[in-house]
């Protein structure tokens, strides 16, 4: 499995959002001249974390976007299936119930069932707070005599 440029582009989107969060709306511009991402592919993002309720969106004059809610109630594994579609290592893992017809009979089906709860386990358990306090601590540590 790999995690798209969308992906760690709408993560990067996500942690910049929180990190301003108390300047109101950002600008996508800002955004963007911020995390050296194209404003027109930030463009192509926001649509897909509009239409999950990530955002809230303001048009106009001192327009832009802010988190819909508080960045410790937002998880990476979240982010990222919203979109990347999925976080399955496999393809038969990516509809529930399975719908391979192999499933029953299957020697490797616990090992990508495995790996498949262990990447969701693992992103689920990290937020952008999470994230912001990592950042925030190694600029802690970032000062000279």
């Amino acid at each position: 499995m790999k995690i798209s440029t969308k992906g760690r582009y709408a993560l990067r989107m996500m942690v910049d959002l929180a990190e301003h969060r108390q300047s109101g709306f950002i600008a996508l511009k800002d955004i963007a001249a911020r995390q050296n991402i194209s404003k027109k592919y930030l463009e192509q993002i926001v649509p897909i974390l509009n239409k999950s309720g990530a955002l809230i969106t303001n048009r106009g004059f001192q327009g832009g976007y802010q988190l819909a809610r508080s960045p410790e109630q937002y998880t990476v594994g979240e982010i990222l299936r919203m979109t990347e579609g999925g976080l399955a290592p496999v393809s038969c893992l990516e509809h529930d119930p399975i719908l391979c017809t192999r499933s029953e009979t299957c020697a490797t089906l616990f090992v990508w069932q495995g790996l498949h709860n262990a990447i969701n386990n693992y992103l689920d358990s990290i937020t952008l707070q999470d994230i912001l306090d990592k950042q925030q601590e190694s600029y802690g540590n970032d000062y000279m005599i």
